[in-house]
């Protein structure tokens, strides 16, 4: 099975840039374009927060038409910057986000890996939150298959990550959410975004990761006390999460553009290991 992650698309109304220079439209139909190009296509497509750049109703039903193309499910849940009622008018009939007006939690099963999709929004701020109501509810869900491989999708990190001015608004309650988790070995991965850069960290006896955003990335200043957020326009990207039952899930970091290659390796003749290549043809 192969899981892939997009993050931090910040989807604005037609013709508009983020932060007056960056087409986060464009870059994203550029990432689902190589995902559709790509050799193995995913299996499915999870969305981990920030789908859109103000929430609006109308970035919402562009977000819409820019996934259109893709051949495989896509599951999305908000950020900080998204709106649940906006979000829920556009993909509620996709019917796998609630519509009762509470959190966008949900499961998704049916495949080799359980997903479980969490909403952390604090409607109104830039952190998120696991509260004691949402870890409730993912308490309840994973005992519900305790040995089914899980991975766990949101928009904020619940752990630290070094880059200051971005740790201040993420995920609180994150050792409560970690005294949850830690308690399930079946948990493969704690899939986030918000942060913009490719990160992975050791946590609550399983592995947290961020992804890159498929639009700019958060500047890497890793000073302590930090300097206030800023963005560069380093390559885009995305993850896939490679599962197999005898590794688990590996995970890799695609740059989204146009390179070179692919190319053959074409070794000099006195690579040390041409003699060991030879034997072994």
């Amino acid at each position: 099975m192969m899981i892939a992650q997009v993050t931090d698309m910040h989807i604005r109304p037609r013709g508009r840039v983020a932060y007056g220079r960056v087409d986060t439209n464009a870059m994203l139909a550029a990432a689902v374009a190589a995902l559709e190009a790509l050799p193995r296509k995913p299996d499915l497509v999870i969305a981990t927060g920030d789908l859109t750049d103000c929430g609006l109703a109308e970035e919402y039903e562009v977000l819409r038409d820019i996934l259109e193309p893709l051949s495989m499910p896509v599951y999305l849940v908000p950020g900080n910057h998204d709106r649940r009622a906006e979000l829920v008018g556009e993909f509620g009939p996709d019917g796998y986000l609630p519509t009762n007006g509470g959190f966008l939690h949900y499961v998704i099963d049916g495949h080799p890996v359980r997903l479980i999709g969490l909403d952390t929004v604090v409607p109104g701020h830039g952190h998120g939150e696991m509260c004691a109501a949402r870890l409730s509810w993912l308490e309840a869900r994973l005992g519900e298959a305790p040995g089914r491989p899980t991975v766990i999708f949101m928009h904020h990190p619940p752990f630290a990550t070094g880059l200051a001015d971005m740790d201040r608004i993420n995920c609180r309650n994150g050792a409560a959410m970690a005294a949850v988790v830690s308690r399930f070995a079946n948990v493969e991965r704690v899939l986030c975004g918000h942060h913009h850069r490719p990160i992975t960290v050791r946590w609550a006896g399983s592995i947290g990761s961020v992804a890159p955003s498929t639009a700019h990335q958060v500047t890497l200043d890793l000073i302590p006390d930090g300097s206030p957020a800023s963005f560069m326009m380093e390559p885009p990207g995305l993850q896939l999460h490679l599962w197999s039952p005898a590794v688990g899930l590996a995970s890799h970091t695609l740059p989204i553009g146009k390179y070179e290659g692919p190319f053959p390796f074409v070794l000099d003749a006195d690579y040390p290991g041409q003699a060991e290549k030879a034997k072994a043809a």
